[in-house]
């Protein structure tokens, strides 16, 4: 073989391999597109339904039990010792000092956008804190089986 033919050939199989490289590439991406989408739709939606369980909760139980109910989520929160969530506990503290409707809605909104406003050690706390939520309210109402 003449050697521009064997420069043309290489030439062809670096683009390929270039070709098949990008491929992969863009193939990962999209796949990471994907997940992140459903990541996100399914945060929201846990958080719409914890949303409509704080608000229901908020609304039917005395406040001595909201307060022993979020004393217990926290403790959790503190057993698991992740850093997160003094944020929390201290926003908690102060929600406490104002029982009302409408404190408990601004605690839940701030800590939504808190937990939005940054990345994914953000998005593990959060999954622990709703993990330690469903821990604490089937440890003060389990289900009859």
């Amino acid at each position: 073989m003449s050697q521009k033919l064997l420069s043309i050939m290489t030439s062809e199989e670096k683009s390929n391999e270039w070709d098949s490289l990008w491929g992969e590439y863009s193939k990962s991406l999209e796949n990471w597109k994907t997940m992140f989408e459903q990541i996100q739709n399914a945060t929201n939606e846990m958080q719409a339904k914890f949303n409509e369980v704080w608000e229901k909760a908020a609304k039917e139980s005395s406040i001595d039990t909201m307060k022993i109910f979020t004393e217990n989520w926290q403790k959790s929160l503190n057993d698991v010792g992740m850093k997160s969530f003094k944020e929390f506990g201290d926003a908690w503290q102060k929600s406490l000092s104002d029982t009302n409707a409408s404190t408990f809605k601004q605690f839940a909104e701030n800590w939504q956008k808190t937990l939005n406003s940054s990345g994914m050690e953000h998005m593990k706390a959060y999954g622990e804190m709703m993990k330690k939520f469903a821990e604490t309210w089937n440890n003060m109402w389990p289900k009859l089986k």
